[in-house]
Protein backbone atom coordinates (compact mmCIF):
# COMPACT_ATOMS: atom_id res chain seq x y z
CA UNK A 1 0.00 0.00 0.00
CA UNK A 2 1.56 2.95 -1.09
CA UNK A 3 0.53 6.70 0.58
CA UNK A 4 0.36 9.52 -2.04
CA UNK A 5 -0.44 13.05 -0.99
CA UNK A 6 -1.82 15.56 -3.45
CA UNK A 7 -1.32 19.26 -2.91
CA UNK A 8 -3.89 21.96 -3.94
CA UNK A 9 -4.20 25.57 -3.42
CA UNK A 10 -6.96 26.87 -5.95
CA UNK A 11 -9.86 26.05 -7.82
CA UNK A 12 -8.50 25.96 -11.01
CA UNK A 13 -5.45 23.30 -9.68
CA UNK A 14 -8.05 21.11 -8.27
CA UNK A 15 -10.20 20.82 -11.33
CA UNK A 16 -7.35 19.68 -13.17
CA UNK A 17 -5.70 16.74 -10.52
CA UNK A 18 -9.56 15.52 -9.33
CA UNK A 19 -9.89 12.95 -11.74
CA UNK A 20 -6.54 11.76 -10.92
CA UNK A 21 -7.30 11.82 -7.18
CA UNK A 22 -10.50 9.94 -7.93
CA UNK A 23 -8.72 7.06 -9.54
CA UNK A 24 -6.37 6.87 -6.75
CA UNK A 25 -8.82 6.32 -4.47
CA UNK A 26 -10.51 4.02 -5.95
CA UNK A 27 -7.38 1.46 -6.51
CA UNK A 28 -6.56 -1.05 -3.63
CA UNK A 29 -3.02 -0.26 -3.92
CA UNK A 30 -3.01 2.97 -3.15
CA UNK A 31 -3.94 5.82 -0.61
CA UNK A 32 -4.66 9.18 -1.71
CA UNK A 33 -4.43 11.88 0.73
CA UNK A 34 -5.38 15.81 -0.08
CA UNK A 35 -3.83 19.00 1.26
CA UNK A 36 -6.27 21.98 1.01
CA UNK A 37 -4.87 25.22 1.57
CA UNK A 38 -4.58 28.85 -0.39
CA UNK A 39 -7.77 30.43 -2.06
CA UNK A 40 -9.80 27.13 -1.05
CA UNK A 41 -9.64 28.60 2.64
CA UNK A 42 -10.44 32.05 1.93
CA UNK A 43 -14.07 33.36 2.03
CA UNK A 44 -13.71 36.10 -0.08
CA UNK A 45 -12.54 33.60 -3.04
CA UNK A 46 -15.64 31.38 -2.51
CA UNK A 47 -14.31 29.26 0.24
CA UNK A 48 -13.90 26.54 -2.34
CA UNK A 49 -13.16 23.64 0.47
CA UNK A 50 -16.44 22.88 0.15
CA UNK A 51 -16.06 21.78 -3.43
CA UNK A 52 -13.16 19.50 -2.26
CA UNK A 53 -15.20 18.54 0.67
CA UNK A 54 -18.08 17.51 -1.61
CA UNK A 55 -16.39 15.13 -3.62
CA UNK A 56 -16.41 12.57 -0.91
CA UNK A 57 -12.81 11.85 -0.52
CA UNK A 58 -11.36 10.19 2.60
CA UNK A 59 -8.48 12.01 3.60
CA UNK A 60 -8.80 15.80 3.59
CA UNK A 61 -6.47 18.20 5.69
CA UNK A 62 -6.55 21.86 5.56
CA UNK A 63 -4.45 24.75 6.38
CA UNK A 64 -4.72 28.66 6.58
CA UNK A 65 -1.37 29.40 4.59
CA UNK A 66 -2.65 33.04 2.92
CA UNK A 67 -0.58 36.17 4.40
CA UNK A 68 -1.28 38.71 2.11
CA UNK A 69 -1.67 39.26 -1.65
CA UNK A 70 1.85 41.34 -1.72
CA UNK A 71 3.89 38.58 0.47
CA UNK A 72 3.92 35.68 -1.87
CA UNK A 73 7.29 34.79 -0.10
CA UNK A 74 5.75 34.64 3.12
CA UNK A 75 2.63 32.82 2.31
CA UNK A 76 5.39 30.32 0.28
CA UNK A 77 7.36 29.88 3.74
CA UNK A 78 4.18 29.34 5.55
CA UNK A 79 3.22 26.77 2.93
CA UNK A 80 6.43 25.39 3.44
CA UNK A 81 6.04 25.00 7.23
CA UNK A 82 2.53 23.55 7.42
CA UNK A 83 3.15 20.97 4.53
CA UNK A 84 6.74 19.76 6.17
CA UNK A 85 4.72 18.85 9.09
CA UNK A 86 1.48 17.40 7.80
CA UNK A 87 3.74 14.93 5.98
CA UNK A 88 5.82 13.90 8.76
CA UNK A 89 2.17 12.00 9.82
CA UNK A 90 1.38 10.36 7.15
CA UNK A 91 5.41 9.38 5.28
CA UNK A 92 4.01 9.61 1.65
CA UNK A 93 5.70 7.30 -0.56
CA UNK A 94 4.91 10.38 -3.46
CA UNK A 95 3.56 13.66 -3.33
CA UNK A 96 1.39 15.59 -6.59
CA UNK A 97 1.72 19.00 -7.01
CA UNK A 98 0.33 20.51 -10.02
CA UNK A 99 1.09 24.12 -11.99
CA UNK A 100 3.04 27.47 -11.16
CA UNK A 101 1.42 28.62 -8.45
CA UNK A 102 3.41 29.08 -4.62
CA UNK A 103 1.81 26.08 -2.61
CA UNK A 104 3.24 23.62 -5.83
CA UNK A 105 6.69 25.13 -5.36
CA UNK A 106 6.12 24.56 -1.23
CA UNK A 107 5.24 21.22 -2.07
CA UNK A 108 8.36 19.92 -4.11
CA UNK A 109 10.80 21.95 -1.79
CA UNK A 110 9.03 19.49 1.12
CA UNK A 111 9.32 16.55 -1.17
CA UNK A 112 12.78 16.76 -2.37
CA UNK A 113 14.23 17.82 0.82
CA UNK A 114 12.58 15.13 2.84
CA UNK A 115 13.78 12.56 0.30
CA UNK A 116 10.18 11.69 -0.73
CA UNK A 117 9.52 11.47 -4.85
CA UNK A 118 7.61 14.36 -6.38
CA UNK A 119 5.25 14.14 -8.97
CA UNK A 120 5.00 17.65 -11.31
CA UNK A 121 1.88 18.06 -12.88
CA UNK A 122 1.89 19.94 -16.34
CA UNK A 123 5.52 20.73 -15.88
CA UNK A 124 7.13 22.28 -19.22
CA UNK A 125 5.04 24.30 -19.96
CA UNK A 126 4.90 28.14 -20.83
CA UNK A 127 3.27 30.70 -17.75
CA UNK A 128 4.07 34.30 -18.06
CA UNK A 129 4.68 36.39 -15.22
CA UNK A 130 6.39 35.07 -11.99
CA UNK A 131 4.44 31.63 -12.96
CA UNK A 132 7.08 31.12 -15.23
CA UNK A 133 9.41 30.82 -13.07
CA UNK A 134 7.71 28.86 -10.61
CA UNK A 135 6.60 26.39 -12.84
CA UNK A 136 10.16 25.70 -13.77
CA UNK A 137 11.75 25.41 -10.69
CA UNK A 138 8.76 23.28 -9.68
CA UNK A 139 10.10 20.97 -12.37
CA UNK A 140 13.78 21.20 -11.02
CA UNK A 141 12.43 19.81 -7.92
CA UNK A 142 10.42 17.14 -8.98
CA UNK A 143 11.50 13.45 -10.08
CA UNK A 144 8.74 12.56 -12.11
CA UNK A 145 6.51 14.56 -14.44
CA UNK A 146 3.22 14.45 -15.65
CA UNK A 147 3.19 16.37 -19.50
CA UNK A 148 0.49 17.23 -21.30
CA UNK A 149 1.59 17.00 -24.11
CA UNK A 150 5.23 16.12 -26.47
CA UNK A 151 6.10 20.39 -26.12
CA UNK A 152 6.41 20.44 -22.47
CA UNK A 153 8.38 17.05 -22.75
CA UNK A 154 10.66 18.12 -24.93
CA UNK A 155 10.85 21.72 -23.16
CA UNK A 156 11.64 19.44 -19.50
CA UNK A 157 14.51 17.66 -21.31
CA UNK A 158 15.98 20.80 -22.68
CA UNK A 159 15.96 21.46 -18.49
CA UNK A 160 18.48 18.33 -18.63
CA UNK A 161 15.29 16.14 -17.62
CA UNK A 162 15.57 12.12 -18.13
CA UNK A 163 13.54 11.15 -20.62
CA UNK A 164 12.53 8.18 -19.18
CA UNK A 165 10.99 10.33 -16.29
CA UNK A 166 8.60 11.89 -18.03
CA UNK A 167 5.30 10.92 -19.04
CA UNK A 168 2.74 12.50 -21.48
CA UNK A 169 -1.03 11.80 -20.19
CA UNK A 170 -2.74 15.25 -21.48
CA UNK A 171 -4.34 17.66 -19.32
CA UNK A 172 -6.32 16.16 -16.81
CA UNK A 173 -8.96 18.48 -16.75
CA UNK A 174 -9.55 17.15 -19.94
CA UNK A 175 -11.02 13.93 -18.25
CA UNK A 176 -14.21 15.75 -17.03
CA UNK A 177 -14.60 17.98 -19.75
CA UNK A 178 -15.96 15.40 -21.65
CA UNK A 179 -17.74 13.27 -18.82
CA UNK A 180 -21.51 12.46 -18.61
CA UNK A 181 -21.29 14.26 -15.59
CA UNK A 182 -21.12 17.99 -16.46
CA UNK A 183 -24.61 19.41 -15.53
CA UNK A 184 -26.94 20.96 -18.36
CA UNK A 185 -27.07 24.76 -18.56
CA UNK A 186 -30.47 25.52 -17.73
CA UNK A 187 -29.18 23.31 -14.29
CA UNK A 188 -26.69 25.53 -14.10
CA UNK A 189 -28.29 29.44 -14.70
CA UNK A 190 -30.60 28.04 -12.20
CA UNK A 191 -27.69 27.94 -9.35
CA UNK A 192 -25.97 30.78 -10.18
CA UNK A 193 -29.32 32.37 -10.69
CA UNK A 194 -28.10 33.82 -14.00
CA UNK A 195 -31.26 35.40 -15.82
CA UNK A 196 -30.03 36.24 -19.72
CA UNK A 197 -29.60 33.36 -22.61
CA UNK A 198 -26.56 34.69 -24.76
CA UNK A 199 -24.05 35.49 -22.57
CA UNK A 200 -19.91 35.15 -22.40
CA UNK A 201 -17.18 34.52 -19.96
CA UNK A 202 -14.74 37.37 -18.18
CA UNK A 203 -12.04 36.20 -16.52
CA UNK A 204 -9.21 38.84 -15.58
CA UNK A 205 -6.05 37.94 -13.12
CA UNK A 206 -3.20 39.73 -12.46
CA UNK A 207 0.11 39.37 -14.25
CA UNK A 208 2.77 40.32 -11.32
CA UNK A 209 5.42 41.62 -13.45
CA UNK A 210 2.94 44.82 -14.25
CA UNK A 211 1.82 45.64 -11.07
CA UNK A 212 2.22 49.28 -11.65
CA UNK A 213 -0.38 49.34 -14.53
CA UNK A 214 -2.83 46.77 -13.15
CA UNK A 215 -5.28 48.73 -12.02
CA UNK A 216 -5.58 50.74 -14.94
CA UNK A 217 -5.65 47.82 -17.43
CA UNK A 218 -8.60 46.46 -15.31
CA UNK A 219 -10.49 49.65 -15.50
CA UNK A 220 -9.96 49.36 -19.32
CA UNK A 221 -10.83 45.88 -19.25
CA UNK A 222 -14.35 46.55 -17.31
CA UNK A 223 -15.49 50.02 -19.14
CA UNK A 224 -14.65 47.71 -22.44
CA UNK A 225 -17.11 44.64 -21.34
CA UNK A 226 -19.68 47.48 -20.47
CA UNK A 227 -19.34 49.59 -23.89
CA UNK A 228 -19.92 46.19 -25.75
CA UNK A 229 -23.38 45.60 -24.73
CA UNK A 230 -22.57 42.40 -24.43
CA UNK A 231 -24.02 39.62 -21.28
CA UNK A 232 -21.18 38.53 -19.46
CA UNK A 233 -20.67 35.84 -16.44
CA UNK A 234 -17.24 37.93 -14.51
CA UNK A 235 -15.00 35.26 -12.55
CA UNK A 236 -12.64 36.78 -9.66
CA UNK A 237 -8.93 36.64 -10.37
CA UNK A 238 -6.42 34.50 -8.55
CA UNK A 239 -5.74 35.81 -5.04
CA UNK A 240 -1.75 36.95 -6.81
CA UNK A 241 -0.12 40.30 -6.30
CA UNK A 242 -2.13 42.80 -7.71
CA UNK A 243 -6.12 41.22 -7.65
CA UNK A 244 -6.77 44.02 -4.69
CA UNK A 245 -6.71 45.81 -7.97
CA UNK A 246 -9.19 43.77 -10.30
CA UNK A 247 -11.53 43.43 -7.58
CA UNK A 248 -11.30 47.39 -7.60
CA UNK A 249 -12.23 47.48 -11.08
CA UNK A 250 -15.01 45.00 -10.49
CA UNK A 251 -16.66 47.57 -8.05
CA UNK A 252 -18.26 49.04 -11.16
CA UNK A 253 -20.54 45.86 -12.15
CA UNK A 254 -22.12 46.16 -9.27
CA UNK A 255 -26.13 45.43 -10.10
CA UNK A 256 -25.10 46.01 -13.73
CA UNK A 257 -27.97 44.03 -15.14
CA UNK A 258 -25.60 42.89 -17.93
CA UNK A 259 -23.45 41.50 -15.45
CA UNK A 260 -23.27 38.35 -12.65
CA UNK A 261 -19.85 38.68 -10.81
CA UNK A 262 -18.88 35.55 -8.81
CA UNK A 263 -15.82 34.51 -6.36
CA UNK A 264 -15.82 31.13 -7.82
CA UNK A 265 -17.78 28.84 -9.69
CA UNK A 266 -17.51 24.82 -9.61
CA UNK A 267 -15.56 23.46 -11.78
CA UNK A 268 -18.17 21.04 -13.71
CA UNK A 269 -20.59 24.65 -13.74
CA UNK A 270 -17.74 26.23 -14.94
CA UNK A 271 -17.19 23.86 -17.61
CA UNK A 272 -20.72 23.91 -18.71
CA UNK A 273 -21.03 27.97 -19.03
CA UNK A 274 -17.87 27.71 -21.23
CA UNK A 275 -18.97 25.11 -23.62
CA UNK A 276 -22.16 26.95 -23.98
CA UNK A 277 -20.59 30.54 -24.12
CA UNK A 278 -20.50 33.33 -26.86
CA UNK A 279 -16.44 33.26 -26.13
CA UNK A 280 -14.35 33.78 -23.27
CA UNK A 281 -12.34 36.76 -22.95
CA UNK A 282 -9.65 37.91 -20.06
CA UNK A 283 -6.19 36.52 -19.83
CA UNK A 284 -7.24 33.00 -18.13
CA UNK A 285 -5.31 29.86 -19.23
CA UNK A 286 -9.23 28.46 -19.81
CA UNK A 287 -9.36 30.51 -22.73
CA UNK A 288 -6.19 28.87 -24.28
CA UNK A 289 -6.70 25.75 -22.89
CA UNK A 290 -10.00 24.29 -22.54
CA UNK A 291 -11.81 27.00 -24.84
CA UNK A 292 -10.32 25.45 -28.15
CA UNK A 293 -12.03 21.91 -27.14
CA UNK A 294 -15.11 23.16 -27.12
CA UNK A 295 -14.85 25.31 -30.67
CA UNK A 296 -15.15 28.39 -27.80
CA UNK A 297 -13.43 31.73 -29.31
CA UNK A 298 -10.75 33.12 -26.94
CA UNK A 299 -10.59 37.11 -27.04
CA UNK A 300 -6.80 37.28 -25.14
CA UNK A 301 -5.88 39.96 -23.17
CA UNK A 302 -2.15 41.24 -22.67
CA UNK A 303 1.00 39.18 -21.77
CA UNK A 304 -0.06 36.58 -18.91
CA UNK A 305 -0.37 33.76 -21.84
CA UNK A 306 1.61 34.84 -23.76
CA UNK A 307 3.22 31.90 -25.67
CA UNK A 308 1.29 29.57 -23.82
CA UNK A 309 -0.41 27.91 -26.78
CA UNK A 310 -1.10 28.72 -30.19
CA UNK A 311 -4.49 28.39 -32.80
CA UNK A 312 -5.32 30.31 -35.14
CA UNK A 313 -8.77 30.73 -33.32
CA UNK A 314 -7.11 32.48 -30.13
CA UNK A 315 -7.21 36.66 -30.93
CA UNK A 316 -4.68 38.86 -28.89
CA UNK A 317 -4.95 42.00 -27.84
CA UNK A 318 -3.63 44.59 -25.75
CA UNK A 319 -5.32 45.64 -22.39
CA UNK A 320 -7.05 48.73 -24.71
CA UNK A 321 -10.81 49.55 -23.95
CA UNK A 322 -11.12 50.86 -27.72
CA UNK A 323 -9.72 47.32 -29.47
CA UNK A 324 -11.79 45.05 -26.83
CA UNK A 325 -15.11 46.85 -27.93
CA UNK A 326 -13.79 46.44 -31.06
CA UNK A 327 -12.67 42.87 -30.87
CA UNK A 328 -15.60 41.90 -29.30
CA UNK A 329 -17.98 43.08 -32.01
CA UNK A 330 -16.47 40.80 -34.07
CA UNK A 331 -16.62 37.50 -32.23
CA UNK A 332 -19.60 36.24 -33.36
CA UNK A 333 -17.83 36.34 -36.83
CA UNK A 334 -15.06 34.64 -35.25
CA UNK A 335 -15.45 30.76 -35.80
CA UNK A 336 -13.22 28.49 -33.68
CA UNK A 337 -12.09 25.10 -34.69
CA UNK A 338 -11.95 22.19 -32.14
CA UNK A 339 -8.74 21.29 -30.87
CA UNK A 340 -7.01 18.05 -28.85
CA UNK A 341 -3.50 19.16 -28.36
CA UNK A 342 -3.22 18.86 -24.67
CA UNK A 343 -4.69 15.07 -24.41
CA UNK A 344 -7.40 13.11 -25.45
CA UNK A 345 -9.32 12.64 -22.01
CA UNK A 346 -7.69 9.78 -20.97
CA UNK A 347 -5.21 11.36 -18.59
CA UNK A 348 -6.42 9.47 -15.33
CA UNK A 349 -5.84 6.35 -16.54
CA UNK A 350 -2.40 6.74 -18.33
CA UNK A 351 -1.56 8.63 -14.61
CA UNK A 352 -2.40 5.11 -12.96
CA UNK A 353 -0.85 2.95 -15.72
CA UNK A 354 1.97 4.58 -14.46
CA UNK A 355 1.43 4.67 -10.79
CA UNK A 356 0.90 0.62 -11.42
CA UNK A 357 4.23 0.07 -12.93
CA UNK A 358 7.80 -0.19 -11.13
CA UNK A 359 9.22 2.04 -13.22
CA UNK A 360 8.26 5.41 -11.07
CA UNK A 361 8.80 3.71 -7.55
CA UNK A 362 12.42 2.62 -8.76
CA UNK A 363 13.58 6.34 -10.07
CA UNK A 364 16.67 7.67 -8.12
CA UNK A 365 15.85 10.28 -5.61
CA UNK A 366 19.48 11.68 -6.69
CA UNK A 367 18.50 13.76 -9.83
CA UNK A 368 20.81 13.57 -12.59
CA UNK A 369 21.04 15.80 -15.27
CA UNK A 370 21.07 15.33 -19.02
CA UNK A 371 22.86 17.21 -21.39
CA UNK A 372 20.90 17.93 -24.31
CA UNK A 373 23.58 18.53 -26.64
Amino acid sequence: MRNIVFLTGTRADFGKIKALIQIVENHQDFVPYIFVTGMHLMQEYGYTLIEVERCGFNNIETFHNHTDEATMDLTLAKTINGFSKYIKTINPDLIVVHGDRVEALAGAIVGSLNNILVAHIEGGELSGTIDELIRHSVSKLSHVHFTSNDEAKKRLMQMGELEDTIYTIGSPDVDIMFSDNLPVLDEVKRYYQINFDAYALAMYHPVTTEIDSILEKAEQFVDGLIDSGKNYVVIYPNNDLGSKHILKAYEKLQGHPRFKVFPSVRFEYFLTLLKKSEFIIGNSSAGVREAPYYGVPTINIGNRQLNRASSSKIINIPSEKLKIVETISMAKKHSAEKSNSFGKGNSSQLFLDSLESLNIWEINHQKQFKDAY
